[in-house]
């Protein structure tokens, strides 16, 4: 909830992939608040008000994720609108805007987004979720001490590259500091 909110304030590719942990956390845990209360949440906090409030964030997010009907797969509509203002930013940063760092970064990662989309029979779903399903499968490859080749750590990194940019790109718009207008 804390890493959730600064995250988000600070990076939001890292707040979209650390709630894509969260969402698959809870389905691990078959939404249940009790089991994430006891196997997750207890054993690594003390303070009873801060344990309070995780408890209320979870039932918030299990209560969402049942409401949306997304307790097998899929992502909190909140994610989804922030992946969509991604995406919108993104292409406005390549075909209106043309800004020249951003157009540099996102050629260097599409051959990457380009072959995980092939490789993942991802259909048409747009550039910026590829992205994040790729960055999020790498998490999880990781977690599952897996080897990732050389040439396949190069993707994940174009990848993440274009998101680092993309997030500051987010975090300016956000802040009304973007002027789309005057480019």
């Amino acid at each position: 909830m804390q890493i959730a909110k600064k995250t988000k304030e600070n990076n939001i590719s890292e707040y979209v992939l650390y709630m894509y942990q969260i969402e698959d956390l809870i389905r691990a845990n078959n939404l249940s608040l009790d089991t994430i209360v006891t196997t997750i949440l207890k054993p690594q906090i003390q303070d009873e008000s801060i344990l309070d409030a995780y408890k209320v964030w979870y039932a918030d997010l299990i209560k969402q994720m049942k409401i949306e009907g997304i307790q097998k797969k899929g992502h909190l509509s909140d994610l989804n609108e922030i992946l969509m203002e991604m995406s919108l930013l993104h292409n406005t940063l390549i075909n209106i805007i043309k800004e020249p760092k951003y157009l540099k970064v996102f050629e260097g990662a599409l051959p990457s987004l380009k072959a995980f989309q092939a490789k993942s029979n991802a259909g048409d779903i747009n550039l910026i979720e590829i992205g994040f399903n790729a960055l999020y499968s790498k998490i999880i490859l990781g977690l599952k001490k897996q080897s990732i080749s050389e040439a396949s750590n190069e993707a994940f990194k174009s990848i993440a590259t274009m998101f680092g940019f993309l997030a500051a790109y987010y975090k300016k718009m956000k802040k009304g500091e973007l002027d789309f207008a005057n480019n």
